[in-house]
Order: C-alpha cells, then structure tokens, then sequence
C-alpha cells in the first residue's frame, strides 16, 4: 500500500524554499554591489593613474587587467578581466567572496528544501512544474558553484542568481502545488532517468545564457572603445572578452547538448512503455525535438560553418528562449499527453 504523504514536512520544505529565496536575493544585491564597487574602483585608478597620483606598475588584473598592469594593456585592446578566469589573478574582491558565501548557504537551504520535498512525498522531488523549476533552480545554483571551483565566474553571479530567484518566483507564484503522490503515468523510473537529465542539462543551458547575454553586451563595449568611444559600461572589465566567454559558453553547451540528446531518447523510450509508441507529434515531444535542434545547429554552425562572434550568441539564446516557451507556453496553453505536468 502506497505511504501517504506527510504534508508537515512538505510545509518545511517550502519554509525551507523560502528561506532559500530570501539568502538568494541577499546574494545577489552583493554580487550586484561587487560590480557597482569594483567598477568605481576601475574608475577611480585609472583616473590616479592618468594624473601620475599612482605608480604606474599597480596592477589592474581581475578588476580590468589582462593579467599585467593598466598600463601593459594597448590602448587599441579593451581592458577586461583575465581571460584566464583564475581567482588568484587580482584582488580579493572582499564583496564577491560575501556573495560566494551567502550563495553556498542558501544552495544548501535550497538542497534541503528539494530533499525534504521528496521524503514528504515518498518520491523524486520533480513530479509537476513547482517542483521542476525549484529542482532546477538549485541545480542552476549547484552547478554555478561547482564551475567556481575551477573557473572564476563570480562575474556572472549576478545574472544566475537573478535567473534562480526569478525560477523561484514563478514556482512560487504561478505553479504552487502542495505535495502530493504521482499520477499513475508518472510512476515510472524513466521519471528519474528522463526528468533529472533534462533538469540538470536546462541548469547548464541557463548559465551558458547568462554567458551569451554578457558576450553581447561585452562584444558591443570592445567595438565602442575600439573605435574611440567613452567605456560606458566599466563594469564589464570584470567580465573576461567576448572571445573567452564565446568559448566557455561552447564548451558548456556541448556538455549539455549531450545531456538533452539523453533526455530526448529516454523520453521516447518512455514514451513507448507508457503509450506504444516512441513518437506521436505531441506539441511537448514536438517542442523539445525543436529545442534539440537549435543547440545542434549551434554546435554544427560554430564548429564548421565558422558562426562565431554575436551570431552564435543570438543561437544559444534563441535556443534557451525555446527552453522557457516549451516549459511555460507549451505546459500551460497546449493540451496533450503531457498536459498532467502539475498546472
């Protein structure tokens, strides 16, 4: 016999979620503030070292520098971070490591909301869109802090965490769904295999986003100073050229390419135990085959047709864009098979 839920500790969990929101936005007006302090110190160096006020070797790396000193950098290369992302590569950025650190608890708040969510529910915490976007949102967090390990992306924390707070909005506010059992079509263990690789692969694909949305924004300020213009943007010298960031972001977009092409077939296999059929044009199947798609012909074009630059940035945000209107649009206003997703 099926255990019942236990709707005391499904109210932790969204206690937990809460909480979770709160450390997240906290985190984030940090981040938020490292870009808005460290851009006024990139202003208020470069006008000492203009004036001869400071010795001309005081080196700009992480907060402008390529790695060497303001003055090291041609005055026909726009100053950015080091692309070599590295923490050890300039200042402490005392900010940033507060919105690192807040960002860990309030990962670790989250985690705990996720896991208390599927013991109070006897099940995998990812049955309808509440629990979908709230498992994803800390994927998105988990899966920032792990690249941090290895990668100094505390530049683009502001963007992730706006996008964790604002998935959490909208689980809040527009999916609210009390713990319950699963349907019977969802009780299956292709809801783990299927369901966790397509969470784990959006999470990857919202951050390489992020990524693309600061490319253009970067590519955009390197061609204003290049051709002689004022930097308006200071706040960008924290954010490695658009070259690097175009890089990266391929890189992690082949990652979770990979992890789609997984979640495409596991969903037809699944599709065909519950079914018999792995394939019938339902808009859900239909949407993600179209967001499979885009990311190949993003692969494809970057790697032999040689679009790179803001036209392969454009791709992989029409790709996430794809990833939004299948999850919101196509769950909320199309009928079909798929239409038990927990609206």
């Amino acid at each position: 016999m099926p255990q019942p839920v236990n709707a005391e500790l499904g109210q932790i969990s969204e206690l937990f979620m809460l909480l979770a929101s709160i450390a997240y936005v906290v985190a984030l007006i940090f981040f938020v503030l490292d870009l808005v302090k460290s851009s006024t110190t990139i202003g208020t160096l470069e006008s000492r070292l203009a004036s001869g006020k400071a010795a001309p070797e005081r080196s700009l790396a992480g907060v402008g520098g390529r790695g060497g000193t303001a003055e090291s950098v041609p005055s026909s290369m726009p100053a950015t971070a080091d692309d070599s992302m590295d923490y050890g590569s300039g200042p402490r950025r005392g900010t940033a490591r507060i919105a690192v650190a807040l960002t860990v608890v309030a990962a670790i708040i989250h985690g705990s909301a996720v896991v208390t969510r599927g013991i109070a529910a006897h099940r995998v915490p990812w049955g309808n869109m509440y629990e979908f976007c709230t498992t994803g949102a800390f994927l998105v967090a988990a899966i920032f802090l792990i690249t941090l390990t290895r990668k100094d992306l505390r530049f683009v924390g502001s963007f992730v965490l706006g996008l964790v707070v604002v998935m959490l909005c909208a689980a809040t506010v527009g999916f609210p769904t009390p713990v319950a059992r699963l349907i019977p079509a969802l009780q299956s263990y292709w809801l783990i295999v299927h369901v966790s690789i397509a969470v784990a692969s959006s999470a990857l694909f919202t951050i390489t986003f992020a990524m693309s949305v600061l490319q253009l924004l970067q590519t955009s300020r390197e061609a204003k100073l290049l051709a002689g213009r004022t930097d308006t943007a200071r706040f960008l010298r924290l954010v490695p050229s658009a070259l690097s960031l175009e890089n990266l972001s391929y890189r992690l977009n082949a990652i979770a390419f990979v992890g789609w092409t997984f979640t495409l077939m596991a969903g037809a296999i699944w599709a065909e135990q519950a079914w018999g059929r792995y394939w019938g044009w339902d808009t859900k199947e239909v949407w993600t085959f179209v967001i499979w798609t885009v990311y190949a012909g993003y692969l494809h074009a970057r790697a032999t047709r040689g679009w790179t630059g803001t036209r392969a940035a454009w791709l992989s945000i029409v790709g996430y864009l794809c990833i939004v209107f299948n999850f919101t649009i196509v769950n909320i206003y199309f009928s079909g098979l798929h239409s038990y997703s927990g609206v």
